[in-house]
């Protein structure tokens, strides 16, 4: 196999016409080039997964804002728009597996770029587990034997934490399994899944506001927030949308597996946010207009699940939050699938440890399997912490969030020096000939703005409050668990740097001195 860097890329010898895309950055065409449009969108609808991830947060962003948290959503959307519209254009121009990584390395320098990427796939691992426990705030809803630990199924108890733990690992046992298997399967299960969850969606939007019984004048109040204040009810609500609006950069990760990459994956990642934002705020102001009750305090802890079958009574409501299962089951199995791409994209490069088993591609099937498992064990490993304490639930989803919104700041920052010095080019021509998708002369208000709204929210989400991360007082470690997170993530791969560094100068110094022509 052909190692390369993005630094210091050398075309390999001619190849099929479907994979130039590909030769022009130096990579062979080995993964399958099988997805088309749907696919492509499928890829970032369903890492953001409206169902899963409102469904899993809702609880927590209504008991820290109350009702005005709704008014945190269409901050973070258009926030995460302006990054998107970012995003696009990079797809565009490099439409390469790894996409963070390999976007961050050719607007800076291989070091930072390694950083971006390594910061990047360590978030998404920790998505996978975040996404796995999911099913926690659904599946004893629908049926109370799937409480296998305890009985009290609430994510705030401990047997609610331990049963979490354990339907995610039967989860992710799965969706490992799918990830070896063969792309065209993974695919398939992915539209199959996002077309179910789009239905789904549009049909409880429309079932809560058709049973609505207040009206939306009650988002501006904060009824039962446990914030003080209305900027810390939106502050901590935001928590929320921040979680929910990730991933759309999937269809940029899937590019070398796509039909026209530089046509397709720019709109695919533009219209699953937007799709996703829609969808997910008409189901929170849904939630909010039909509960129950909004002082009875199940909506801040037993979220959405409770509205639905209270409201839509049992039949309806269990078969609503079935298809909220086959969302989250799609979700973990496509974030699983992102993050096997960004370790299969810096096994290539040579970046990581065993890149070579790491790269290595099954030509049947057209899937890296060694990712697969290395994402899904490690993800399962990240489950246990359930078993430690409850709080570990909202520790793990904060920490993805925090660590993906960092990784999309190490592109945008790059992106916006490059608009500055003029050495961004807008130029160039797509598959069918037309242009590239540009921001023309918007590219350096909306780049600054994506940028400093990435960097403002990643401090909002890794701010250690106490009230949030450790209501029970007495695990310092929960408070902190972000920023230790963060720092260890960080610290661990410098130290690997560093000794590769040191390796390959060992290795130069070791080498036999070459004979001097001229004697």
């Amino acid at each position: 196999m052909t190692t390369t860097t993005p630094s210091d890329v050398r075309p390999d010898p001619p190849h099929p016409p479907d994979d130039g895309s590909l030769a022009e950055f130096g990579y062979r065409q080995e993964l399958h080039r099988s997805l088309g449009r749907y696919a492509s969108f499928a890829a970032g609808f369903s890492f953001i997964s409206v169902l899963t991830t409102v469904f899993q947060f809702f609880a927590f962003g209504y008991a820290f804002g109350g009702p005005v948290f709704f008014w945190a959503w269409p901050v973070v959307l258009v926030g995460q728009l302006l990054v998107a519209a970012c995003f696009a254009e990079l797809a565009a121009r490099y439409p390469i597996s790894g996409a963070i990584y390999q976007w961050s390395s050719r607007l800076s320098n291989l070091t930072f770029g390694w950083f971006a990427g390594w910061i990047m796939v360590i978030g998404q691992i920790v998505v996978v587990a975040a996404a796995a426990l999911a099913l926690q705030m659904v599946l004893p809803a629908i049926w109370s034997g799937f409480q296998l630990v305890g009985t009290d199924p609430a994510v705030t108890s401990a047997d609610g934490a331990a049963n979490a733990a354990v339907l995610g690992v039967i989860l992710l046992v799965l969706t490992t399994i799918v990830n070896i298997v063969d792309n065209r399967v993974m695919s398939l299960i992915n539209r199959v899944g996002v077309t179910a969850e789009i239905i789904g969606a549009a049909l409880i939007v429309v079932l809560l506001l058709t049973h609505s019984k207040r009206s939306p004048g009650i988002t501006f109040h904060t009824t039962g927030a446990a914030s003080s204040g209305l900027f810390g009810a939106l502050a901590v609500g935001s928590f929320t949308a921040a979680y929910v609006m990730i991933g759309f950069d999937s269809a940029g990760e899937m590019s070398e597996e796509t039909h026209h990459p530089r046509r397709t994956a720019p709109r695919t990642i533009l219209t699953a946010l937007g799709a996703a934002g829609l969808l997910g705020g008409l189901v929170i102001l849904g939630g909010l207009l039909a509960a129950p009750s909004l002082t009875d305090g199940r909506l801040g802890v037993d979220g959405l699940s409770y509205v639905l079958t209270s409201r839509l009574g049992d039949g309806v409501g269990k078969v609503l939050l079935a298809d909220v299962v086959v969302a989250i089951a799609v979700a973990t199995l496509a974030i699983q699938t992102a993050a096997c791409r960004m370790l299969f994209s810096m096994a290539r490069d040579g970046q990581l440890p065993f890149s070579r088993r790491l790269a290595r591609v099954n030509p049947s099937t057209g899937m890296p399997s060694a990712p697969a498992l290395v994402v899904g064990i490690l993800a399962a490993a990240l489950l246990l912490l359930n078993f430690v304490s409850p709080d570990a639930f909202l520790a793990i989803g904060t920490t993805c969030i925090v660590m993906l919104y960092l990784a999309y700041a190490m592109v945008t920052g790059p992106l916006l020096i490059r608009r500055l010095r003029g050495e961004f080019t807008a130029e160039g021509t797509d598959e069918t000939g037309g242009r590239l998708f540009s921001l023309g002369r918007w590219g350096i208000p909306v780049n600054a703005l994506a940028l400093l709204y990435g960097l403002l929210m990643t401090v909002n989400l890794a701010w250690p409050r106490a009230a949030v991360y450790d209501p029970a007082g007495g695990h310092w470690y929960f408070q902190w668990f972000t920023v230790l997170f963060l720092a260890a993530s960080v610290g661990i791969g410098a130290l690997y740097r560093w000794g590769r560094t040191r390796r390959a100068h060992a290795a130069r110094e070791a080498a036999p001195a070459l004979p001097d022509p001229t004697r």
